[in-house]
């Protein structure tokens, strides 16, 4: 892990600047002590970030949750019982990842996991637009359509332009433009620039900006626009922070079934997110998913133990990793101890970070998430494809994260149903060895998403100095995550020594490059 490390900790260090702000807002939003926002990030670093599978993913508080815990701690009577459903929803999701759930996983279309990278990075742009010009009605981390403050993603925006604070505004303007001119030209120019990340430069520009200009009328900023971190005066009141859980409470019904519904939404958050960061790792590794459940499952428990709010894996901290450099886990373990250690001896000088500045930050991970010609590509790949990408980014923007993902998944099954049908005999296994470990793979008629799991399952049993012909002689339809697959496997069998010939329509052995050049070719000559 340490051989990483020149890429890992500079990642970490942006990790840092995105979670800081999420953790705090997440839990405002929440309605919890603003310090178990901290807990539920330092433990979803240090300690799901040590047990993962997962290279790239970074764990913490989730605003997919944020309604959940809301609601739960009012109707369950208080902070400390709720703190009972978190732990036994951490230890229900660690009996999720024994019983090897995480395969549900498998089961979500290339096209929806798109569309639910594209929604988020839409919302994430949307919703910090108000807190970029000095606006901060509503918390950082609240990414549901229908706020907390009583306003909608859009009207809160609107509201925005007759509440713009000009040093707010000033200063974030300045971190953008050195984001902007480090990611596009500076890093080009010396290794330094890489080393040291344009975040950290921004965030520091911020700080200054805010020391010299406070008390000025028109360019200081106001305290409720800066991070706040809760700053104990000693031992003592630090540890007072901490909070434990009820136990007495843990024979009533209602805190069972607030454990299983966090068990239930923070696995399917976090199986969302690996199936997300696995699609963006540039080395297309795949976390094993049950591995997963059972980190989370821990991290839920410590959590809940110390007044932490619930964990999953977050694809805005995620997405920030990669786009950051980070190449191993080390980096989300170590903005976990950056979480910490700042915490304790630096608070003070955190709340001196404008959000505005975080906001330009965010900014730029939203975009790189979002990129319009996405949308031209999914457009592209056809109807089939197209039409679960776009529902999943609309029902993301107009309500929320699960509720968007439910829909997209709901219209691709829709179509699949519409324009294929099931084939039960999808994969013909024969082995033609003779010694030499020669393998026929033969794909049937239609072939769709329904059946990544098993043929994901398959390539990955093959052995190696494998000799594999796949068939396709008689497949009509391909669904494009199964061409993902082949291609991501493709590049991952060269390592293993597995060398990979297509027979084509008209019986021709070839060996192509690139699977998705391949079939996109093949189906413009049908």
């Amino acid at each position: 892990m340490f051989k990483s490390i020149r890429q890992d900790l500079p990642a970490s260090i942006v990790v840092f600047f995105v979670a800081l702000p999420l953790c705090l807002g997440i839990a405002l939003a929440s309605g919890a002590p603003l310090f178990s926002g901290l807990i539920a990030g330092i433990i979803g670093g240090v300690v799901v970030g040590s047990l993962s599978g997962s290279q790239i993913g970074v764990s913490g508080p989730a605003a997919g949750l944020a309604a959940i815990v809301l609601t739960a701690i009012g109707a369950l009577g208080g902070w400390e019982n709720f703190l009972v459903a978190v732990v036994l929803g951490g230890a229900i999701q660690m009996l999720f990842g024994v019983l090897k759930a995480g395969v549900i996983g498998y089961y979500f279309p290339s096209s929806v996991i798109k569309g639910m990278l594209t929604g988020i990075g839409i919302i994430i742009i949307l919703k910090q637009i108000p807190h970029f010009f000095g606006y901060d009605a509503d918390p950082e981390g609240d990414f549901a359509f229908f706020q907390v403050d009583g306003q909608n993603t859009f009207s809160e925006i609107l509201l925005t332009l007759n509440n713009i604070s000009p040093g707010a505004t000033l200063v974030a303007l300045v971190g953008l433009t050195i984001l902007i001119l480090w990611d596009k030209v500076l890093s080009k120019k010396a290794k330094i620039f890489q080393l040291i990340q344009g975040p950290l430069v921004a965030v520091i520009v911020g700080i200054v900006f805010y020391a010299t200009t406070r008390g000025h009328a028109v360019l200081g900023i106001s305290p409720e626009h800066l991070v706040s971190v809760p700053v104990p005066e000693d031992s003592a009141s630090f540890l007072a922070q901490f909070s434990f859980p009820n136990f007495a409470v843990i024979t009533q019904t209602e805190i069972w079934i607030t454990a299983f519904t966090i068990a239930l939404v923070a696995s399917l958050e976090t199986l969302l997110c690996v199936e997300a960061t696995d699609k963006l790792d540039p080395e297309r590794r795949v976390t094993p998913t049950n591995r997963e459940l059972l980190a989370q499952g821990a991290g839920n428990m410590i959590s809940g133990f110390v007044g932490g709010l619930p964990i999953t894996q977050v694809i805005v901290r995620s997405s920030a990793n990669i786009q950051s450099g980070g190449k191993t886990k080390m980096s989300a373990i170590i903005h976990g101890f950056f979480l910490l250690f700042s915490v304790i001896l630096i608070p003070r000088l955190l709340n001196m970070i404008p959000l505005s500045v975080l906001a330009a930050i965010l900014f730029i991970v939203g975009f790189k998430l979002a990129k319009p010609t996405l949308f031209k590509e999914m457009y592209h790949k056809g109807w089939k494809q197209f039409v679960p990408f776009i529902v999943t980014v609309l029902g993301i923007i107009f309500t929320d994260l699960l509720v968007g993902i439910g829909l997209g998944l709901g219209v691709g099954i829709i179509v699949i149903l519409i324009k294929s049908y099931q084939n039960s005999h999808f994969l013909h296994i024969q082995d033609k060895s003779n010694g030499k470990h020669k393998i026929l793979m033969t794909l049937a008629e239609e072939v769709t998403f329904f059946n990544k799991g098993a043929i994901l399952k398959e390539l990955d049993q093959l052995p190696e100095n494998t000799y594999l012909e796949l068939d396709v002689r008689k497949t009509r339809y391909l669904d494009n995550d199964i061409i993902e697959i082949l291609d991501d496997f493709a590049y991952k069998a060269k390592a293993r020594n597995i060398e990979i010939h297509l027979i084509s329509e008209r019986g021709e052995v070839v060996n192509p490059e690139s699977f998705v050049a391949f079939f996109k070719l093949r189906k413009k000559t049908a």
